[in-house]
């Protein structure tokens, strides 16, 4: 699972640092500006960009690429980071936002100053921003969808849900809702809060088990799988068909749930991996490639056919990813033309 559409990283790396040499960016400075990353996801990410980063650098393709995260996961000290990004003279801002209108006004003073703003994941909506993204609602919708077909009879769903105020978490509760609109066999009978992250989860979830009637399924958004499943074990009810998030405890317990008593589901979550896709956006932007202000990439969905596969190649405590390479960059832009 390193790669989503081409052959060896290595190789594919090497070709990119040629051509992006050729565009002259060896000068230039990118930074990340991160919101939040107290998740497996957010670290996988965090990995990610920074092994991109690092390669990129020492083949001469940019100057420097630097990550940092803000300590409180608060967009009005994301906007000091950015404004301090100005002043430190970067290029280039490649965000994972805290919000998708908040850190508008720090945004617009970026590309004011001439710097190239790639948001991902946690996109903006301040226009001069470039954005990169899955189809979050419809990732939600996919899942009802699932639940729907193993489940033709519906019942009660628990939702979980991301960071507050977050636009994944907005999209993909969206799509989920919809798909109970379209499915109106299913009722979502309670929604938590588990902020993307297993120790949250399982605590809300188990605070809100003793008022829920019988459970049929838990929708969720990442990170929260494997809490919801510990959960419903410590209250003593049945384990409901649960969506997970491409974690690889999650994996884990599916796999074991799996051999022990056939257990089936599902898993589906954007790859931490798009960060160094924003990476080499950001790049081709500064090298002078037209690139469309809207880019979407596929999620990556684990089926019960794909489960061993994926849990051989994703690390203890991290998560199911895809690395992207500059040939994969000037693919997505081309599809986005």
């Amino acid at each position: 699972m390193k790669r989503l559409f081409l052959g060896a990283a290595t190789l594919a790396l090497m070709a990119g640092a040629v051509s992006a040499q050729d565009a002259d960016t060896s000068g230039k400075r990118i930074a990340l500006s991160n919101n939040y990353a107290g998740n497996s996801w957010r670290q996988a990410m965090l990995s990610t960009f920074q092994e991109t980063a690092d390669q990129a650098v020492a083949e001469g393709v940019v100057a420097a690429a630097d990550p940092y995260t803000t300590s409180e996961n608060q967009a009005t000290e994301q906007a000091a980071q950015i404004q301090n990004m100005i002043l430190q003279g970067y290029d280039a801002i490649v965000l994972n936002a805290a919000s998708p209108t908040a850190l508008n006004g720090a945004v617009k003073e970026a590309c004011d100053a001439g710097l190239v703003v790639v948001s991902f994941d946690g996109i903006v909506t301040e226009p001069c921003a470039w954005r990169i993204a899955v189809d979050f609602a419809a990732m939600g919708k996919e899942e009802v969808d699932y639940l729907a077909g193993r489940l033709p009879e519906g019942g009660n769903l628990l939702e979980i849900r991301g960071l507050a105020g977050v636009f994944v978490d907005d999209e993909i509760s969206k799509g989920i809702h919809a798909g109970v609109a379209e499915h109106d066999q299913f009722e979502i009978v309670g929604s938590v809060h588990g902020d993307w992250a297993q120790d949250v989860a399982q605590k809300a979830v188990a605070g809100i088990l003793p008022s829920l009637p019988e459970v049929v399924g838990v929708v969720t958004q990442g990170g929260d799988g494997y809490g919801a499943a510990q959960a419903f074990a410590a209250a003593g009810r049945d384990t409901p068909l649960i969506v997970l998030g491409n974690r690889q405890d999650e994996l884990k317990w599916w796999a074991e749930q799996r051999d022990a008593n056939g257990y089936e589901t599902l898993s589906l979550s954007i790859a931490p991996g798009v960060a160094s896709l924003a990476f080499w956006v950001s790049q081709q932007i500064l090298a002078g490639e037209e690139v469309p202000k809207d880019l979407t990439v596929p999620f990556l969905k684990i089926t019960q056919d794909t489960l061993d596969e994926a849990l051989d190649t994703t690390p203890e405590g991290s998560v199911a990813n895809v690395s992207y390479a500059l040939e994969d960059a000037q693919q997505v832009i081309a599809e986005a033309k």
